[in-house]
């Protein structure tokens, strides 16, 4: 009989609207606890090409433009990995090839394609910290890009 009693006042239309509204404000408050998205681009990224990134990486956003000169700023931590600025051609699309003009005193770069766009990953030296600098120049179009780099310790 107490069964019987605990089960009816389960379901009683009071305790079904207050269960309802509980549910509600968990997935309001749980909806805001969600990553914010990041913003959408031309370019895809897949998560492997995340592997090995710096902890901390921010870059000024930055476009290339045929025969120009353009410039921007990085910023990393040196955890050991990389931090990188990724560009598209004009139209859209990955350059056909970037060429080093000025190498980081400091650090490496690599130039690859990295799903529809052109990826230059800067890594710092081991326990380096401070200002490096390199300069490539992209193909098509002869368009140059000089990227200044601040590298903190981690």
């Amino acid at each position: 009989m107490v069964m019987r009693r605990m089960r009816s006042e389960l379901t009683t239309p009071a305790t079904s609207k207050r269960a309802g509204i509980l549910c509600l404000l968990l997935l309001t408050a749980l909806s805001s606890c969600a990553k914010p998205q990041a913003p959408v681009s031309n370019t895809r990224l897949y998560a492997i090409d995340q592997v090995g990134a710096a902890t901390r990486c921010a870059v000024q956003p930055v476009s290339v433009r045929p025969g120009q000169n353009a410039s921007t700023k990085m910023t990393l931590a040196n955890s050991g990995g990389w931090c990188a600025v990724t560009l598209t051609k004009p139209g859209g699309g990955a350059f056909d090839a970037g060429l080093v003009v000025q190498s980081p005193l400091h650090g490496k770069i690599y130039i690859h394609t990295v799903g529809d766009g052109t990826r230059i990953d800067y890594t710092p030296a081991p326990y380096y910290h401070g200002i490096d600098r390199f300069a490539v120049k992209l193909l098509p179009g002869e368009g140059g890009l000089a990227v200044q780099v601040t590298v903190t310790p981690q």
